[in-house]
């Protein structure tokens, strides 16, 4: 499965975001934050991370759908998006 362009941008945005979030669980651990502050945070940063994975197999879905069946309008990449999230 081959992820467009676009995709891998979004999927590289999202997984840089994701590194940012976690330097700062990281920060808030050594600080001794409270553990709620902590698991709100590290929550934040698996969900950026199941995104960027969902983004991955939405591109490469779509491009197989496109492919699949010529009569029926492809589905958009937002909606494969949707549809996994929805299952997350």
């Amino acid at each position: 499965m081959q992820v467009e362009e676009e995709a891998v941008s979004a999927v590289l945005n999202r997984l840089r975001r994701a590194q940012g979030q976690l330097a700062g669980v990281i920060a808030m651990i050594e600080a001794g934050r409270d553990c709620k502050d902590v698991v709100t945070q590290l929550a934040a940063v698996s969900r950026a991370l199941d995104r960027a994975g969902f983004k991955i197999v939405a591109s490469g879905m779509r491009q197989c759908r496109a492919t699949a069946d010529g009569d029926a309008p492809p589905m958009s990449e937002a909606e494969l998006e949707r549809l996994f999230l929805a299952l997350a």
